[in-house]
């Protein structure tokens, strides 16, 4: 599994655990994950966001 499939499965699972929209992004040449409120987009790269309400209940 590539860092990419890896960190996009980590953060939707983040987003379902907490129940909170995270953001997948790339600064440099690393990968994070933040909750969506926090980033403030002119800092990084945004790959992807996680609603985890765009799929229902987490549990």
């Amino acid at each position: 599994m590539s860092d990419l499939a890896l960190a996009q499965n980590h953060a939707f699972q983040l987003a379902r655990t907490l129940m909170v929209p995270v953001t997948l992004f790339r600064s440099g040449e690393e990968l994070g994950v933040l909750p969506s409120a926090e980033l403030e987009d002119d800092e990084v790269e945004t790959l992807a966001e996680y609603d985890p309400f765009e799929y229902g209940p987490a549990h």
